[in-house]
């Protein structure tokens, strides 16, 4: 197969990405994104390489009857959304069998994974938003989302992911900066004021944050902002560095309070511009209320790894005997106290600041003989070992895991289970793996995925593992 060759075939699997896969008359394979398995399809080779090729649709030949019509006027060409041709029933079958297919091929386990959980919201459910600004080729200022793989920006004036207040947005920022004789930022020059937009909901209550190269005075949006949102904050952040992360370190106050209080699951909690909260608030209330019936008991102490703003940890402490945070960066153990103050759970809520793998040892010394349920929610990379090898030492009834990262999860679970080794600083298929009868390890109880991000390739999932 040559580049931009066309040429047929039928999709016989997804991969990891939402992409359809298609097994090549030569041996090897093509993927190609916005397909369904079954399909029969036309597409354009891009890229060619040994028995891989990379390709664009062109055509479907033979539609599936779970192809829908997605209702979004640049999906294909922004690279938030993979998924949206895909039926409902469709796209949540496709990321339990995402869970399933990693947790075998990654970590050796070969598990039933349970239907995934919906919250019932496809379109309008994120609570929060962050999107590039720029110019395009005429030097016209545009926000959108980025391209698939690149920082090319792809205008809109909506995302059907947000919630309305997204548009009226938006429109205020181009029309404000367009007024103030602003520049969006031009990621090849380096040249330009206005980096990002980020807006955040919290009941009916608003955060705006306007990410810029240098101190510039935003009362002209706030004038008009005024016109649109009752009740608001408005901040500047400063960040003129060269790397990929949205804020910087300097931050301006520009309107209103600059937090909100909001309540779920039954804490009461304070947000600011840059405090984490997961993004679909039915599904995170979905999730957090599985973690507790795991865990939670009169006479159980919980030890929340990872544990953010306190949230979960907040959550748990108020049902168990007590609950132990652990968390690296400052600013977020510090609100995860404020959160214990607010709900009244300071007697039995620790929060403890550091590195999860440096404090974990002397929680384990301070609950030894107590009944113990650990919760873990690491970042995308997962786990560190070291944090690994703790919990396998800590004797722990009951291991409750949260992961946004099918692969990371299943190199974790095998660690914690045993089908999987460390040789030095590799991680091996262990040879002597039997399932349910691993002495020391942890046996999985059950895996159920929750579909946090509708529309898109990503998922939630949570594990519950007991004591072999």
């Amino acid at each position: 197969m040559q580049k931009n060759e066309i040429c047929r075939g039928v999709v016989a699997s997804l991969g990891s990405e939402g992409e359809g896969v298609i097994n090549l008359i030569s041996g090897g394979r093509a993927f190609v994104p916005g397909c369904i398995p079954g399909e029969e399809v036309e597409f354009t080779a891009l890229k060619v390489g040994d028995n891989v090729v990379y390709g664009k649709l062109n055509r479907v030949l033979t539609p599936s009857p779970q192809r829908v019509i997605p209702p979004c006027p640049v999906y294909g060409r922004c690279g938030g959304c993979q998924l949206q041709h895909m039926s409902r029933p469709a796209q949540l079958a496709f990321k339990r069998d995402l869970v399933a297919n990693c947790l075998k091929k990654l970590g050796g386990l070969n598990v039933t994974v349970g239907d995934t959980v919906s919250g019932g919201q496809e379109y309008g459910y994120r609570n929060k938003l962050a999107l590039p600004v720029g110019v395009d080729a005429q030097g016209r200022n545009i926000v959108g989302v980025y391209a698939p793989r690149s920082h090319r920006i792809v205008p809109v004036t909506h995302c059907a992911l947000q919630k309305e207040w997204c548009a009226p947005l938006l429109k205020s920022l181009l029309t404000f900066i367009n007024g103030a004789g602003l520049k969006g930022f031009d990621d090849s020059t380096r040249k330009g004021v206005i980096r990002h937009i980020v807006g955040r909901q919290i009941g009916e209550n608003y955060i705006f944050t306007v990410v810029a190269t240098k101190k510039i005075d935003l009362s002209g949006l706030a004038a008009i902002l005024d016109g649109i949102f009752p009740s608001y904050a408005l901040w500047l952040n400063v960040n003129a560095g060269t790397g990929n992360a949205i804020f910087g370190k300097e931050w301006h106050l520009c309107r209103g309070e600059g937090t909100f209080q909001g309540e779920d699951c039954g804490v009461r909690f304070t947000a600011g511009a840059n405090t984490f909260l997961q993004v679909n608030d039915g599904v995170r209330t979905l999730l957090y209320e599985a973690v507790r019936a795991e865990v939670c008991s009169p006479q159980s102490v919980a030890i929340d790894l990872y544990s953010g703003g306190g949230m979960l940890t907040a959550m748990l402490a108020g049902s168990c005997a007590a609950a132990y945070g652990i968390e690296i960066v400052p600013e977020a153990v510090r609100c995860a106290d404020e959160l214990a103050r607010l709900n009244n759970l300071s007697h039995k809520m620790h929060n403890l600041c550091g590195a999860v793998e440096d404090r974990i040892g002397e929680v384990l010394a301070a609950t030894e003989g107590m009944e113990r349920v650990i919760v873990c929610d690491p970042p995308r990379k997962g786990m560190e070992r070291s944090v690994i090898r703790e919990i396998l030492k800590s004797g722990a009834d009951k291991v409750v895991l949260v992961s946004c990262n099918p692969a990371t999860l299943a190199r974790d679970l095998g660690l914690l289970c045993g089908s999987l080794a460390e040789d030095g600083n590799k991680i091996i298929k262990n040879p002597a793996y039997m399932p349910h009868s691993m002495q020391g390890y942890y046996e999985i109880i059950s895996v159920t995925p929750f579909d946090m991000f509708p529309q898109t390739k990503h998922v939630e999932t949570m594990v519950v593992l007991r004591k072999i």
